[in-house]
């Protein structure tokens, strides 16, 4: 799965120490669930909820678009009053989405270029989508717009699944495959062009994208928080935890009729997901930020930093790999899987195998992030 923080980076002298490192982790545990030694020897929490629920690895998506609505109120703000900038900067961001799609779609064509059963929508798409309408919203409306629009979308959402009839059922049904979302999925984006894993709907469709425009705005709303300067930091830390917690509550009551569910990202799973993100990154801020709490977190600084480089990176090194052949015990193989099988499967269990395969490869693209890092060179794209 993905960084648009890092699409507008906040200038050094408005950076967030905790929200680079909270961004950091996320990476670094994005690097670490998509990229597991077996996919057929998994923990638990390491993997997806299979629909209903909430799992730690389905955090890390609506955690990382969180983060994307902190960042444009940090990067931006300054800019705002200014209208005659504004064509610039939707200009801007409007450049950097499409960026970001041409991005998602090397790494997913490469080497094949198949061009039929290309898949438009995915974790990229989503991330471009979402930061450059939240852009606009962000120069253009105010705090109270947000909170409103924030609201309407939860809500209309909801009634969009849960009242209106999927056609071919008569009534509004939230399984796999057969809700309301995954019909039109079905009908725009057809069967050749959604996941593959599907086959027939995508978990980054196009009517789940509402709901994550939500997300956003619920990152920007504690961003704006976050940056007030009529609170000092013990009041903005109490308001925001007890914020976070009134969310993870009405997403706990929501779940009742709107299950928290990742693959259609459910109304609830905004509010429980954006809940604890804001308890996440309330709780950085307090210990780097105000008590500069700093020892062990330059690597997950150095991934934050350069978040959309190590996104591409973990994707782009895979692709290579697969592409060199390799004899192991007579038969062919990519090098990924040679090296997995003679570095880890031969000294651990299968399970332990395929973890120690996914932490050796977060801890090797930490090298040139930490690189990036020390070189003060942050890449945007």
């Amino acid at each position: 799965m993905p960084t648009a923080p890092s699409i507008m980076q906040p200038q050094p002298k408005q950076r967030l120490l905790s929200l680079d490192f909270f961004r950091g982790l996320t990476i670094a545990a994005m690097v670490l669930v998509n990229n597991p030694g077996d996919w057929g020897h998994i923990y638990a929490p390491l993997e997806h909820s299979k629909w209903n629920g909430c799992t730690p690895t389905d955090l890390i998506f609506p955690f990382f678009l969180f983060m994307v609505g902190v960042s444009i109120v940090y990067a931006i703000s300054g800019r705002k009053q200014d209208k005659t900038q504004h064509k610039q900067i939707i200009s801007k961001a409007f450049k950097r989405a499409v960026t970001l799609y041409i991005i998602f779609a090397l790494l997913a064509l490469i080497p094949n270029f198949d061009f039929a059963h290309f898949r438009i929508m995915g974790v990229l798409p989503r991330i471009a989508i979402v930061f450059f309408i939240c852009v606009i919203i962000f120069i253009k409306t105010n705090f109270k717009f947000w909170l409103w629009l924030f609201c309407i979308i939860l809500i209309v959402y909801c009634f969009l699944m849960t009242v209106i009839p999927v056609p071919g059922y008569g009534y509004a049904i939230l399984e796999r495959g057969k809700n309301l979302a995954a019909w039109l999925d079905n009908i725009i984006l057809t069967p050749s062009h959604v996941w593959n894993q599907t086959k027939t709907w995508d978990p980054e469709g196009i009517l789940s994208t509402l709901p994550s425009i939500a997300t956003c705005l619920y990152g920007m709303m504690v961003g704006f928080t976050l940056k007030r300067n009529d609170k000092n930091e013990s009041e903005k830390v109490a308001w925001l935890l007890t914020f976070a917690c009134f969310s993870v509550i009405a997403a706990l009551i929501w779940n009742n009729w709107f299950p928290i569910n990742k693959s259609l990202w459910t109304s609830s799973f905004v509010l429980y997901t954006g809940g604890l993100a804001t308890a996440g990154l309330t709780i950085s801020y307090w210990l780097i930020d105000v008590h500069h709490r700093k020892k062990y977190i330059t690597p997950f600084i150095a991934y934050g930093s350069n978040a959309i480089t190590a996104y591409v990176a973990a994707d782009a090194v895979l692709i290579v790999l697969g592409l060199i052949q390799v004899n192991l015990h007579g038969h062919v193989t990519n090098l990924q899987d040679y090296l997995y099988q003679t570095i880890f499967v031969p000294h651990f269990s299968p399970i332990n195998a395929s973890l120690a395969g996914a932490i050796t490869y977060v801890l090797i693209l930490m090298i040139p992030m930490m690189i990036l890092y020390k070189k003060k060179i942050f890449i945007k794209v």
